[in-house]
């Protein structure tokens, strides 16, 4: 039967192709199955374009192909976040083709876990295995209903750090599994020496860490070592906490250790999969000059040198050379069980940061930032100079005969968690945090001399804050205990968060593992900085006037902050908080950069802007940027679709010639954002973000009352010989009063009438961050304030029969009150951005202000004198 082959060309029995070549080959086409490559070849000369005439000879020539070479061909990506299990499939031009997840907190409520993972004390945070699992069984069945497998040509992956013990009893085979059951019936929870791995969240292991570090000489000893500082997260730390906590016969029955890229790349491609060099960088125990696993770190682990050499077989080898090429092909479980093409390749699989990182294809002098449960902020470098201040990374798609390139990474530890703690102590929603943030001036204060300083550090930190904990907050130079104005705390809160990325940024690109070029020592002062800067709201990091180094040491620091020459000229953001107008703006003025932002986030904030997950439809950049390391390794194997074999560019310039290829072709259409297309009003079901924290200690009742009120409660708590001194400076609730930290007019006003012309960059924050919403939140069990509709007679959040939470009195003061939903926060709204932007997906949210630059940098000096001051144990 012709018909499949009727409907694509015109077939006529008299008439020939002109071209000689075609007719004379398809006789000697031999029958399928054939190796791929010939397939391929076949395919490309056997199949005539749209309205050519062919015979019939040819037509049934052509009806032999299979059915996975007639179409496009699909590349799968797969995330395996803390809250969800994500699947992303793009077509060979990267644009979009599906979107599947599963959330394990509302499709697989029989584990129980609140956004992904359980909480115990001791700031242990854990998530079973078994679920992982299972949750694979249930995404695989979905991509089977929807699409066609066999047209996938290629899988890549991530997954979130984690560790995985296997047992040493006999584990089934991973090639020789039973298609007609599930995955999770082969690999219970019985087959795990420990059930439950620890997230990246877990910070139980920090003394472990310190323990390792000090053992090994200090963090300047370790990170020469394994390339950077040890963490509570790295393989190492856990380990030995392990060891010294868990009973003995759990260390005694473990067989191998898996992170969890590698075991779920095993999974995918049926037997055991090598770690990723990128991934045993992270562990803390590989030397990446040596080429091999630091046997000094691991006798600290094991305890003794054979201890160590158990460990040492326990995490097996390290694959160095396979980012650029199949590390394997898919299991011959899911071929029989779900219909995939059995030639379809599996790439290393690597962690979900640097495949969100890879998703950006970022130029050189750009910066990535993650914010998240960890703020991370990635960059990329050319040397090798491994530090105490960063961890560094090789670049996990990278061909063995390129240059070897590097990932620089920053991380903040306290990033998420204080936000929501902030948010429910201070405020009531995410609109209200993020409004509040606008409207309060830079440094919490108009003044010059007086800027407030807070530093939240809840958990413990990598070097040097390892020793710091506690909540700090500074008036005047000086410790206390709370602001005398309330509302500079989600303010102050997320300048220490950002001018911490700003520092250390700073100090590593001192050391040179960016190569970036060396600032020309042009003498010069801030106000002739200010005036050149003026010229151009975006200044040209070669041209710009750069001050003399006696600034710098006149300040007390080993850089200029007022110098943004050595600053990323883009500032690439993801993450939930970089859907706050607020934040972007803060980030773009502490850093001189533009900000960018996926188009595939500004899609899913339309639905859900607080929620780290993606909504439903629109893909995780992790999950995308697996699924482009898979086309790119395809198509350099076979040479299709533009990927060179030997790009100088690497990577990033090979999806970003893919890209620019797309964009012609299609007359500059944008990059699908979402399955659902524009206008898609889907959300994703379940936990939403990670944090491991929650509602928070704030009433149950100040959740329900109306955002507008939130200022008016501020006031209410402060001293009352603060509020009358305000009241004398003509000071007032901020709301249309010309206070010193007041909001919209009554701000403008004060300003105006000190000569203070407040910026672009300020007003447009408390423009966007008054504007009404009509967006609609998704329910959350860490990152969101709770939903009122989710609320039920056995809640304990839920109302009384009064309308107040638990009886209680209403928002309005009385016990007739209605609570009202808080307001919706209104996302980051795209500004005109430029083709090169646009072809790779990302939107311009936010632009820099010289005069804001110029405010934070004058701040920069005594947040470090503070910052040093903690390290010190000093305050």
């Amino acid at each position: 039967m012709l018909s499949p082959v009727r409907s694509a060309v015109g077939i006529r029995d008299t008439e020939r192709r002109s071209e000689t070549s075609l007719p004379a080959l398809l006789p000697a086409c031999p029958p399928f199955p054939c190796t791929i490559r010939t397939r391929l070849v076949l395919y490309a000369h056997c199949i005539p374009r749209v309205n050519d005439t062919i015979t019939i000879q040819q037509a049934r020539s052509i009806e032999r192909i299979p059915k996975c070479l007639r179409g496009p061909r699909f590349f799968l990506g797969i995330e395996l976040a803390v809250d969800q299990l994500r699947a992303s499939l793009i077509d060979e031009s990267l644009d979009l083709v599906g979107v599947e997840c599963v959330d394990f907190d509302s499709e697989l409520p029989e584990y129980q876990t609140q956004g992904g993972i359980f909480t115990t004390p001791g700031d242990a945070y854990t998530t079973p295995v078994e679920m992982w699992i299972k949750a694979l069984d249930t995404l695989l069945e979905k991509l089977e209903r929807t699409y066609d497998l066999t047209r996938i040509k290629s899988i890549g992956g991530c997954a979130q750090h984690a560790l995985v013990w296997w047992k040493s009893t006999t584990v089934p085979s991973l090639s020789s599994l039973d298609p007609h059951t599930p995955l999770v019936a082969h690999f219970s929870s019985a087959h795990f020496s420990l059930p439950n791995a620890a997230v990246a969240q877990d910070v139980s292991s920090h003394t472990h860490a310190l323990t390792i570090e000090a053992l090994v000489g200090g963090p300047d000893h370790m990170a020469a070592r394994v390339g950077g500082p040890a963490h509570p997260s790295c393989i190492a730390a856990q380990l030995l906490r392990v060891r010294e906590t868990w009973p003995h016969d759990v260390w005694a029955r473990t067989g191998r250790v898996q992170l969890a890229s590698a075991f779920l790349a095993s999974l995918i491609a049926g037997k055991w999969m090598p770690m990723a060099e990128a991934e045993a960088c992270a562990s803390g125990m590989w030397s990446h000059t040596a080429g091999q696993w630091d046997e000094g770190v691991l006798d600290v682990v094991g305890g003794s040198r054979e201890e160590g050499r158990h460990v040492r077989g326990w995490l097996g080898d390290v694959d160095a050379g396979s980012g650029a090429r199949r590390a394997g092909n898919i299991s011959r479980y899911l071929v029989e069980r779900y219909g995939f093409d059995p030639e379809t390749s599996v790439t290393s699989f690597t962690s979900d940061g640097l495949a969100a990182y890879l998703s950006m294809a970022p130029q050189p002098s750009d910066a990535v930032l993650q914010f998240g449960p960890m703020d991370v902020m990635m960059a990329p470098a050319q040397h090798y100079i491994p530090t105490r201040l960063y961890s560094l990374f090789p670049h996990p798609a990278q061909d063995p005969s390129e240059k070897r390139r590097y990932i620089a990474v920053l991380t903040n530890r306290n990033a998420d968690v204080p936000r929501a703690l902030v948010r429910d102590m201070y405020t009531k929603s995410w609109s209200a945090f993020d409004r509040l943030v606008a409207i309060v001036p830079p440094g919490g204060s108009i003044g010059l001399d007086d800027k407030l300083f807070a530093f939240w550090h809840l958990q413990g930190d990598s070097h040097p804050f390892a020793h710091v904990k506690g909540i700090y907050r500074f008036e005047t130079g000086i410790k206390v205990t709370e602001f005398r104005d309330l509302r500079a705390n989600p303010r102050c809160l997320l300048e220490s968060q950002v001018l911490s990325l700003r520092v250390k940024y700073a100090k590593m690109l001192a050391t040179g593992v960016l190569a970036r070029a060396p600032p020309v020592p042009i003498a010069t002062t801030p106000a002739a900085l200010s005036a050149s800067m003026a010229i151009s709201s975006i200044p040209t990091r070669s041209t710009t006037l750069r001050p003399a180094p006696p600034v710098s040491a006149a300040l007390g620091l080993a850089f200029d902050p007022y110098d943004p020459a050595p600053l990323p000229t883009r500032v690439l953001a993801t993450g939930a908080a970089a859907n706050f107008p607020s934040v972007a703006n803060l980030v773009c003025d502490v850093f001189n950069a533009p900000v960018f932002v996926p188009t595939t986030q500004i899609a899913s904030a339309q639905h859900a802007p607080h929620r780290n997950a993606p909504a439903s439809g629109c893909p995780s950049r992790a999950a995308l940027g697996s699924a482009y390391v898979a086309r790119w390794v395809w198509g350099r194997e076979w040479g299709v679709g533009g990927s060179a074999a030997a790009s100088p560019g690497g990577f990033e310039e090979d999806i970003r010639r893919l890209l620019g290829k797309r964009w012609m072709g299609t007359g500059g259409v944008p990059l699908r954002a979402s399955v659902n297309g524009p206008g898609g009003t889907g959300t994703a079901p379940g936990s939403g973000a990670s944090t491991p924290y929650g509602r928070g200690a704030r009433a149950a009742n100040a959740l329900l009352e109306e955002e507008e009120e939130d200022e008016e409660a501020v006031e209410r708590r402060r001293p009352p010989h603060v509020l009358a001194t305000e009241r004398m400076m003509g000071g007032g609730s901020g709301r249309g009063s010309p206070g010193v930290i007041g909001g919209g007019a009554g701000y403008t006003t004060y300003a105006e009438a000190h000569g203070l012309t407040p910026s672009s960059s300020t007003s447009s924050m408390a423009s966007a961050a008054t504007t009404s919403s009509t967006a609609s939140g998704a329910p959350s069990t860490a990152y969101t304030t709770p939903d009122i509709s989710l609320l039920s007679p056995t809640n304990p959040l839920s109302p009384g029969a009064n309308g107040s939470a638990n009886g209680q009195i209403g928002s309005n003061g009385t016990g007739a009150g209605t609570p009202t939903t808080p307001t919706p926060l209104t996302p980051v709204v795209p500004m005109p951005t430029g083709d090169a932007e646009a072809q790779v997906g990302l939107a311009k949210v936010a632009e820099p202000d010289a005069d804001a630059f110029l405010a934070y940098a004058a701040i920069v000096p005594e947040y470090c004198r503070l910052e040093g001051m903690l390290v010190k144990g000093i305050v």
